[in-house]
């Protein structure tokens, strides 16, 4: 997989989050309900100073690596972590230095392989905080900007 290393800034970003690990047999129920609720809640409408707009599903918190336990957040960057949606959390995307891979086609079949092949990467990863930008919300044909934060 090819991918090319950027230099990101701070993000805030606000949204729902909940606990949960790779191996836990509801953690696809679980991240696929925070998006229905980000979006059919009105969490998404109600953040206040968004900066572009984009989704964005962040992992954070890690307990160890993938194998453990981390926080997953769906989300978007603002301006404004003050005033937060009710049922709303925010958390922030450190700056550093990130691997950016771009992903295209089936937006649930996309990220499967994505992640299935990133784990068996050999790549310095700082497991502090990974994350998904979404350019379009085609589920059919789909881009994503996948930053996984390295030393």
């Amino acid at each position: 997989m090819n991918y090319e290393i950027v230099e990101l800034s701070e993000k805030t970003v606000v949204g729902l989050s909940a606990r949960t690990s790779n191996s836990a047999p509801d953690m696809h129920q679980t991240i696929s309900g925070l998006w229905n609720d980000f979006y059919g809640k009105g969490v998404y409408s109600s953040i206040s100073a968004k900066t572009t707009g984009k989704a964005l599903e962040i992992y954070a918190d890690y307990e160890c690596d993938e194998k453990g336990t981390y926080t997953t957040m769906v989300g978007c960057e603002t301006t404004d972590a003050a005033h937060l949606p009710d049922g709303a959390s925010n958390l922030v995307i450190p700056a550093g230095k990130y691997a950016k891979f771009v992903v295209r086609g089936n937006m649930v079949e996309a990220c499967v392989a994505f992640w299935e092949e990133l784990w068996k990467m050999d790549l310095p990863r700082t497991f502090v905080c990974d994350f998904e930008e979404y350019q379009n919300a085609d589920a059919d044909n789909c881009e994503i900007h996948m930053y996984i934060g390295i030393r």
